[in-house]
């Protein structure tokens, strides 16, 4: 919206959403276009003043709680991502249906649901951007949420290490705390070290967003990857660390490693983010 948007939309939503009236979700994905999203199914037919839109987006975040969708749907068939076009649909909007909610690892204070749609009627004016350019506007989109998802997984890391250092200084084995030992020592050091570069990496990626740096698509899917892959280890060794303690859910741990997970997949996963990062190096 902000990217695309005409003023219109701005602020018919944008001041909606600043406010806390509503929320956004974001409708990229489906059954059969995860990291080829370009070969989405979801179509949108001009019908006069309007566009009629049918099909099915899936994992999606905050879906059945969001107030307004940005849905991507082909709209030219024959010019596979350049057919794309982004709109805004309406919870309110007749023929818009949600699945159950998906029962998840992890993140589970976010519902992820199916959104359905079943010939949905969306005023033309509700096209973000121009015709055909939606797939562009959700790489775009991409290039600064994925800093937002390193970002949430070097919160997850950091606090899967201050739990576990405040653990194994009170933790005592053979007679003195289990953070005096060596090896303890070494997994701490390398934890806050990796936690430390990613932070780096992450902040850097966001004064990229902000100004709206030429290598942005490169900086923000390394931050992306480069954090989630530290969190995962970070997490997983915060759960060594507290030893069987850390395996039960009487402990924060193992509900950090289950978090983290995620951040490894969503936004373009890390194998997808490696592609993206050789295809615009430096």
């Amino acid at each position: 919206m902000i990217l695309s948007g005409s003023e219109e939309l701005k602020k018919k939503y944008l001041a909606s959403l600043a406010k806390g009236d509503g929320m956004f979700s974001y409708c990229l994905s489906e059954p059969d276009a995860g990291s080829d999203a370009a070969g989405m199914k979801t179509k949108a037919v001009r019908d006069g003043d309007h566009y009629v839109l049918n099909g099915v987006k899936r994992w999606i975040t905050n879906a059945g709680v969001s107030d307004y969708y940005t849905v991507m749907a082909v709209t030219d068939p024959t010019k596979r991502s350049k057919g794309i076009s982004a709109f805004v649909v309406e919870k309110s909007d007749e023929g818009v249906s949600f699945g159950a909610p998906e029962k998840k690892l992890g993140i589970k204070g976010s519902p992820t649901r199916e959104v359905y749609l079943d010939n949905v009627r969306v005023p033309a004016d509700r096209m973000i951007g121009e015709e055909g350019t939606g797939f562009a506007t959700a790489m775009r989109t991409l290039d600064h949420t994925r800093i937002t998802i390193a970002a949430q997984a070097l919160g997850v890391a950091q606090g899967a290490l201050d739990y576990a250092k405040g653990y194994v200084r009170e933790r005592k084995q053979f007679g003195k705390p289990v953070a005096d030992f060596q090896g303890i020592q070494f997994m701490l050091a390398d934890m806050a070290m990796k936690i430390e570069a990613a932070r780096q990496l992450t902040y850097a990626a966001a004064c990229k967003s902000e100004r709206g740096d030429s290598d942005l698509t490169f900086q923000g899917a390394a931050a992306k990857c480069f954090a989630s892959d530290v969190a995962m280890e970070v997490t997983t060794d915060a759960v060594q660390l507290l030893g069987g303690y850390g395996y039960t859910r009487d402990y924060p741990v193992e509900r950090m490693m289950r978090d983290a997970k995620i951040t490894q997949i969503y936004e373009g996963t890390n194998q997808v983010q490696r592609i993206v990062m050789a295809r615009n190096l430096p």
